[in-house]
């Protein structure tokens, strides 16, 4: 009996003793995606205003690196806070800890190089070889024609500096350890001829990192056979708001939705077009989708997006996409 014990408590040991060094591996030597790459980005004129394009109508990086007014209609960037940083993604919204979106103005980070802004957009990994939590989507970014990104970083070193401390971000666990997990190595793709309208739109729907958001998750995990299908769940203060179903289902998706439909409802928020955010009062439908910013892609782009949209598989999903949060012990009444 004495000796099962001994060899019982071996046993144990070597397990405790693998997932010790297991444990100790993923939280000390990774992300390990490699040095940042010795780069020197040549910022003309072009490069920075492709980048604008993209950071501000496209991958939409100003979303989150600004300061957004949710006292009006989904939320648009304050003028005078491009970069800022400081939006903050907690537990309220599903997240696994307190993560908060990087000043990247020259006053954030002005001391690193092209090399680690470049490696820290396509790879999820900072100057200090610390992981970036996916809210920011790298796994996207790391599938982009290397000239785009380039083009963001052109355009971020544009910045107007803005002295802004951000509060380090804080994973929950286990998240703090699959954290160090994420990060890959980029797989980069060139950008199709806009022309192409299907491969085109496949590459700005990676882009623009439409699925993250349209796609439902349960554990941090998108849901296997939901893709697009809408319903990922965004608490704000007195709603929950939910994403739409961008399907082609016909029913609960946009499989009816003409060309011109799709592009008259982006451009029915563009601020170009003279629209103007309205004020959004408590208990009022609201959006985190920041329309205003998409609705400045071109119509060549966003009609590439609807014809990628269309050929993604139909899922019947009906998503109630506002509901007000009621007091406690009443039901939710849908908007």
């Amino acid at each position: 009996m004495k000796k099962v014990v001994r060899i019982l408590g071996i046993v144990l040991a070597v397990v405790l003793v693998g997932i010790g060094g297991t444990l100790a591996y993923v939280k000390f030597v990774l992300p390990d995606v490699g040095d940042a790459p010795d780069l020197k980005v040549d910022a003309t004129a072009a490069q920075i205003e492709r980048g604008r394009y993209l950071a501000n109508h496209v991958n939409v990086c100003m979303d989150c690196h600004s300061t957004r007014d949710w006292s009006r209609f989904a939320g648009p960037p304050i003028a005078g806070t491009l970069g800022k940083g400081g939006d903050r993604f907690g537990p309220e919204m599903g997240f696994p800890g307190t993560f908060y979106a990087r000043n990247i103005t020259p006053a954030g980070i002005g001391q690193w190089t092209d090399g680690e802004i470049f490696r820290a957009i396509t790879s999820g990994v900072n100057r200090e070889n610390k992981p970036i939590f996916p809210v920011m989507p790298h796994p996207n970014y790391g599938h982009m024609d290397q000239e785009d990104v380039k083009a963001l970083v052109a355009y971020v070193r544009s910045l107007q500096p803005i002295t802004n401390e951000v509060p380090a971000s804080e994973a929950d666990f286990p998240m703090n350890f699959i954290l160090n997990t994420i990060p890959q190595k980029p797989d980069f793709q060139k950008r199709p001829d806009t022309t192409a309208a299907l491969e085109y739109g496949k590459y700005l729907v990676n882009a623009a990192a439409c699925g993250d958001c349209h796609t439902k998750v349960e554990q941090g995990k998108p849901i296997e056979g939901m893709a697009f299908a809408g319903g990922r769940e965004f608490g704000m203060p007195g709603a929950m708001v939910r994403s739409a179903n961008i399907t082609s289902d016909a029913e609960t998706g946009i499989g009816n939705w003409t060309k011109e439909a799709f592009l008259a409802r982006f451009k029915a928020y563009d601020p170009a077009h003279g629209y103007v955010p309205p004020v959004v009062k408590p208990g009022e439908k609201q959006s985190i989708m920041p329309w205003s910013m998409y609705a400045g892609m071109t119509e060549n782009d966003l009609g590439a997006i609807y014809t990628y949209l269309k050929t993604i598989k139909p899922v019947r999903n009906k998503v109630v996409t506002f509901e007000v949060t009621p007091p406690a012990n009443e039901p939710l009444a849908a908007k």
